[in-house]
């Protein structure tokens, strides 16, 4: 047993140093951002052999990927009586530590005690802001290896996690329990759940790999501050603390067509020579990309270089914005009894001089102009007339001499009465109820006047002053077919008023009209 366990070791390092010296699978290295806790069955029901298998397969599914701060963590958590956490997120930041660390992971023997080391993975490792755990905003996923020999009541642990946002994958190497794996499992089940025998674990590496990479992979290259002309590249510092450079190509994506036409916009992914190239040093992450065509798709590719580390080239699309000359857009807002307010777009002052409004009524009205800088987006029109419709044009003045215009129709808003509705209710036979509405803004009250006597000498009527917020009063002693007026008071002026005659009969009801 001692011999074929050796045999064995022996043999796993051979396969690690053998993969070492491999190039990683395409579009691994650095290619995700996440935190990675795998729970390994090494209870007494995993043999040696099955242990050590189980070890192997970790690293050749692991050796592909980028560790670090700003990568893949993993960490490793075994299952036993009393279940041990190997190694935290924290502990390798390379691949030559992390094989070393798995060549050397002995078994724990005893119970299958998964419920524990699910607690153990949820409030020590998987949990953002411990000492060694999860990152927070990252993807976290629990990868579970197990041989499916009682593995105790883990569905109510599995579900908190997923609760928690851990995405949960299981491979099974033994007679599990197909239907409680399936409840436990992340959708799609198909891609998170996978039984293999022990020898041939290998035949599921790529697929299990290609999941977790699905979790975990992350944007790391973004096209930032589009224009007409330019656009802004940025990327992770992946040189950072090493030597090397960035080279950034970009060019036109094809439109279409094949063969030996050669024309322009090959895609730089492809290595053909119609794009521009870039060299960006490896402490800056970040280039402005200008001369661009406008309303074109352009394809970039970002290759890190540096004779430490081999990284993945990155790749993104974007297009930029069309050219839209200004005026584009022409707006109407504030809109008043004699004013509104004209808004245009976009600026363009690297292009425009000045804009240039014309505004009369329609259909034939008198024409007035005013002119603004470059730099203004909107103007407001004063001094119009009320309950007016105006043809408003906006005409942008380009540096080139060109002249573009746009026009819009407003209507001004009609003027409010500032008093409406007067009502005489005579109370008696000597005394009016008087009422009225009144709406207009800035007004400072109203003025009442009405007769004394029955005669209209201006020596023999009565006046009252009453505040803004009142539209009643009470008016008593007043001689038959006595006239009432109410008149509002602005800041400078009286404006015109509405007048009625109150008419007493004894043998009728008071009625009051306006005149």
């Amino acid at each position: 047993m001692d011999s074929h366990m050796l045999t064995w070791t022996t043999m796993m390092m051979m396969v690690v140093v053998v993969c070492s010296q491999n190039s990683a699978p395409e579009g691994v290295l650095n290619c995700c951002e996440g935190d990675v806790l795998f729970l390994l069955d090494s209870s007494g029901s995993v043999t040696s052999y099955e242990h050590a298998r189980m070890l192997s397969f970790l690293s050749e599914l692991l050796l592909p990927f980028s560790l670090g701060r700003d990568q893949v963590r993993v960490g490793l958590l075994q299952v036993g009586t009393k279940p041990r956490l190997e190694f935290g997120f924290n502990r390798y930041g390379n691949q030559s530590g992390l094989q070393g660390a798995l060549t050397n992971i002995r078994p724990l023997r005893g119970d299958t005690n998964t419920v524990d080391a699910l607690k153990m993975a949820k409030e020590w490792v998987l949990r953002p802001g411990t000492s060694d755990g999860a990152r927070k905003g990252l993807p976290r996923v629990l990868v579970w290896l197990t041989d499916g020999v009682k593995p105790g009541d883990v569905i109510g642990p599995m579900a908190e996690l997923r609760e928690e946002g851990v995405a949960l994958l299981v491979v099974s190497t033994g007679h599990s329990n197909y239907k409680m794996l399936r409840e436990v499992v992340t959708p799609p089940v198909e891609n998170h759940l996978h039984f293999v025998d022990i020898d041939d674990m290998g035949i599921i590496t790529k697929d299990l790999r290609d999941a977790i990479i699905e979790i975990i992979k992350a944007e790391r290259l973004h096209v930032r501050d589009v224009s007409t002309n330019s656009a802004s590249l940025h990327w992770r510092p992946f040189l950072s603390g090493l030597s090397g450079h960035y080279e950034i190509r970009f060019g036109e994506v094809s439109t279409g067509g094949s063969g030996g036409g050669g024309g322009s916009g090959t895609s730089p992914s492809t290595g053909g020579s119609q794009y521009q190239r870039l060299i960006q040093s490896a402490q800056l992450n970040s280039i402005r990309l200008t001369g661009l065509k406008p309303d074109t798709t352009y394809s970039v590719s970002l290759i890190p270089e540096s004779n430490e580390i081999t990284f993945n080239t990155l790749s993104t699309t974007f297009t930029t914005k069309p050219v839209f000359e200004s005026p584009a857009v022409v707006t109407i807002s504030e809109s008043g009894e004699t004013s509104v307010r004209v808004s245009w777009g976009p600026l363009q002052p690297d292009t425009v001089t000045s804009y240039y409004i014309e505004y009369s009524t329609l259909p034939r009205g008198n024409l007035q102009t005013v002119t603004v800088s470059r730099t203004q987006n909107s103007t407001l029109l004063r001094n119009l007339q009320p309950g007016t419709t105006y043809l408003v044009t906006v005409t942008a003045r380009h540096a080139s001499g060109k002249q573009k215009s746009m026009s819009v129709k407003v209507c001004t808003q009609e003027v409010t009465p500032a008093l409406d509705d007067l009502q005489l209710t005579t109370v008696g036979s000597a005394s009016v109820q008087v009422d009225w509405r009144g709406s207009a803004a800035g007004l400072r009250g109203y003025w009442l006047t009405w007769d004394k006597q029955q005669s209209s000498a201006a020596n023999q009527r009565s006046s009252l002053y009453l505040p803004p917020d009142s539209l009643s009063t009470r008016l008593t002693h007043l001689p038959p077919y006595a006239r009432v007026c109410v008149s509002p008071i602005y800041r400078t002026v009286r404006g015109d008023g509405l007048c009625c005659t109150a008419q007493f009969h004894s043998d009728a009801l008071g009625y009051g009209f306006q005149s």
